[in-house]
């Protein structure tokens, strides 16, 4: 068997070789002769695989568009004063609701919130185990899978997709093309129908776009996304991670050698090369150059050149590998889920091991902990009424003829619960003479504000204090405090009151 150290050099003479290679290649390209601004697409045919990851994609897809297709179908009761769609982006109310959460325009810190929470998820996925957003629950993943899929039910496998793209145009050829764009758009235009659910009553949606009733923005919509998604997923698929997406780029600050990736173990695979039925296996590696890692890879990539920015880590790659090796009889994983630093182990004749705790992923992991309770003890002490309170400013405030001082104000009381609700306004801080709410015959205090479920009351509240009670200086301290009393909710609201310099 050959040494660590012969297959180490073996492979870096390899390596210097494909590079001298690449350089006269790239010397060539970049010849005035040949310089092009523009490489047209190379198109790719990934061949259709079975196995392990294939299956565990397979389960993705359904659970993924499963999701996406039923959600806004589903109903949640709110009451009679509230949309029963379990999620809706109500724009007309601005209101978002997500079955038992609903978010107010000034409630904006929840989004960004979980958009935080989102990202650092991200992170720490990535930090653990690669891009497997991307190779599993991606959207551009997920819809370019489904449309491979029909390209391959409709057109057949690899082989005869390259051949029937070389073919000359036939009626068979153009029946092929035809029933595939045109099951491309019917899934295209399911997606952006979903999608505009989200945004309206969607039984009531569906009738109207049926009917042709619907609004030109939900039509535009709809089309929009249609185009995207038939661009994106059957025209583009691969070119959108490689070029358009910025996560290839940012992931490679968020991993490291102990993150764990789709490998090729050239400590075993080196060196390659064909090998025939009852050939010994000593002086090489596993590893037979089928190049069916290739043909399985939907981004086109040979995995044993080492980490790519266009690898999506998908899995394809270790089926097609653990296919060939049952078929020569060599152990599986060639290709696995490893790590750039357990390769390196044993090429020193150390044990692999797994490091999921590591300064990154506890950095991470407390910053999602962090924004994590910080989101819970938000909403757990979130209340159900706000009030704004603003003073005029013209004028500032009123000299009445006995030397008293009026104020006004601008009260807004937002009942964000989903039932009418009376609540008490009481004004402190400092003795009143008067305090009067604008449209309400009675003067008492507290006085009685009605606000409808889900609406907001503006009230003009005018506070007189008499000359005697204004004190020194320029302003007092005032509040202003609403009560609902039946589920014992309350809120304050600090101003000022200015008596005009009174002493």
């Amino acid at each position: 068997m050959v040494s660590v150290h012969t297959v180490i050099d073996r492979r870096d003479g390899a390596q210097q070789a494909a590079e001298g290679v690449a350089r006269s290649d790239a010397q060539a390209t970049n010849s005035a002769a040949n310089r092009k601004l523009y490489k047209s697409r190379v198109p790719i045919y990934p061949r259709e695989q079975d196995g392990l990851y294939r299956k565990i994609k397979w389960a993705m897809m359904a659970v993924t568009l499963s999701i996406y297709y039923l959600v806004p179908w589903v109903r949640w009761d709110r009451g009679p004063h509230a949309p029963n769609q379990a999620v809706l982006v109500d724009f007309a109310h601005e209101r978002f609701y997500f079955f038992f959460i609903e978010i107010w325009p000034q409630e904006v810190y929840y989004i960004t919130g979980l958009l935080i929470l989102s990202a650092v998820s991200l992170f720490l996925i990535n930090a653990l185990f690669g891009r497997l957003w991307c190779g599993y629950s991606c959207p551009q993943t997920v819809w370019t899978d489904l449309f491979i899929w029909v390209e391959t039910k409709i057109e057949g496998d690899r082989n005869a997709r390259m051949k029937l793209a070389k073919a000359p145009w036939t009626a068979g050829k153009i029946a092929k093309r035809v029933s595939k764009h045109t099951i491309w758009l019917l899934f295209a235009v399911a997606t952006g129908g979903a999608w505009v659910f989200y945004y309206n009553d969607a039984p009531t949606l569906l009738h109207e776009l049926v009917t042709g009733t619907a609004s030109v923005g939900n039509y535009a919509f709809i089309g929009i996304l249609t185009f995207t998604t038939y661009t994106l997923g059957g025209m583009m698929r691969e070119q959108v991670c490689t070029y358009m997406c910025p996560w290839p780029r940012i992931q490679a600050a968020m991993t490291d050698k102990e993150a764990l990736c789709v490998t090729y173990a050239y400590d075993r695979g080196e060196p390659r090369g064909p090998h025939r039925k009852g050939d010994p296996w000593e002086g090489r590696g596993s590893c037979i150059d089928c190049n069916q890692c290739v043909a399985a890879c939907p981004m086109g990539i040979d995995i044993r050149d080492g980490a790519q920015l266009e690898c999506i880590n998908c899995g394809l790659c270790i089926d097609a590998c653990d296919d060939v090796m049952a078929k020569i009889g060599q152990p599986p994983r060639l290709i696995a889920y490893d790590t750039d630093a357990n390769i390196h182990r044993r090429l020193v004749g150390k044990k692999p091991r797994f490091r999921f705790v590591r300064p990154r992923t506890i950095l991470y992991a407390a910053v999602l902990g962090i924004v994590g309770a910080i989101m819970v003890y938000a909403f757990a002490t979130r209340k159900s009424v706000e009030m704004d309170v603003l003073r005029d400013r013209n004028p500032n405030y009123v000299t009445l003829a006995d030397g008293a001082v009026r104020n006004g104000y601008t009260i807004k009381l937002l009942n964000q619960a989903n039932m009418p609700r009376d609540f008490q306004l009481s004004v402190g801080g400092l003795k009143t003479r008067e305090v009067k709410v604008i449209g309400l015959e009675s003067d008492a205090m507290p006085a009685v504000l009605h606000v409808d479920a889900d609406k907001v009351r503006t009230v003009r509240v005018l506070v007189t204090v008499d000359k005697a009670d204004l004190g020194t200086g320029g302003s007092r301290d005032i509040n202003f405090t609403v009560t609902e009393p039946v589920h014992q909710e309350s809120r304050q609201i600090e101003s000022v009151f200015i008596t005009g310099g009174a002493k």
